[in-house]
């Protein structure tokens, strides 16, 4: 198995819904984003099944230095060879790498946010980083089209947290702030315990309507001149805004007993419609 074949593997496992957008790329981007998405995998998968936490961050620790080694031309692992050469053509910074797996040691010592100002920090290292590393990879010809990519990783994670409350609070995390918690009169334990309220679903409304702040402000940050290179990005806007928007048609406090998710055939088709849009 090759580096390529080793990371298109482990992207369309994950079944993420960006693995429909990175379809529509040409080959050499397409390698090149499903080697960055597979690197994310690899260190979030850590934070998320590794039990002990010694462990864990030894994991993490070896991914710091098999980021020096692909630096340095000496890469290991598969998804590092893969990365080899999208790092020289696309300019990617290896302290971004490193802020990724800072995200993900977050997971390790948190699974409280007392606020949005931290948990900001963890969307930005483990989402609007790899935004970033996107934009780079997919082109861009004006600098603004970056605050457009950190934007939307905000965007996106914020999605993930909001789809992800049960779930998440099934292995004892809780991603929503906990001075906004209070402020609806939602306790931690309500959320622990999958209760299903009018308080938790006022709660879980204005975590969308945040997270429809970011949509808004990363659609209408992007430059006209770099709509066609983003095309992907847009096209991931477009199945996540769906997502979060069927969320809340359903009633947001459902998110705590079940997740919410769109079909195959659907995230193809709206895709499939951004790019013809764009073209």
């Amino acid at each position: 198995m090759t580096p390529q074949q080793y990371c298109q593997q482990k992207t369309a496992k994950s079944g993420s819904s960006f693995y429909y957008s990175f379809m529509f790329l040409s080959k050499q981007r397409r390698e090149a984003i499903t080697a960055l998405y597979a690197f994310c995998r690899e260190v979030d998968d850590i934070a998320d099944e590794c039990t002990e936490l010694h462990i864990a961050q030894v994991k993490l620790n070896w991914w710091r230095s098999e980021i020096e080694n692909l630096y340095q031309n000496k890469p290991i692992h598969p998804v590092t060879k893969a990365l080899l050469i999208p790092v020289k053509t696309y300019h990617l910074d290896a302290e971004h790498f490193n802020e990724i797996i800072d995200g993900m040691e977050m997971d390790l010592n948190f699974n409280r946010y007392e606020d949005f100002k931290q948990l900001q920090l963890y969307c930005y290292r483990v989402a609007s980083v790899v935004g970033l590393l996107s934009a780079q990879i997919f082109g861009f010809d004006n600098r603004k089209t970056l605050k457009f990519a950190n934007d939307l990783g905000m965007a996106f994670q914020l999605t993930n947290i909001i789809r992800d409350v049960g779930e998440d609070a099934r292995r004892n995390r809780i991603y929503l702030p906990l001075d906004e918690l209070a402020k609806f009169n939602v306790s931690e334990d309500d959320i622990l315990q999958s209760r299903e309220s009018e308080s938790v679903k006022q709660l879980l409304d204005y975590q969308i309507e945040r997270a429809e702040t970011y949509y808004d402000r990363a659609l209408n940050e992007l430059p006209s001149e770099d709509r066609k290179s983003q095309r992907v990005g847009l096209m991931m806007a477009a199945i996540y805004r769906t997502l979060l928007r069927e969320i809340k048609a359903d009633g947001a406090q459902k998110v705590l007993n079940s997740r919410t998710s769109l079909g195959a055939l659907r995230k193809l088709s709206l895709a499939f419609k951004v790019w013809i849009k764009n073209i």
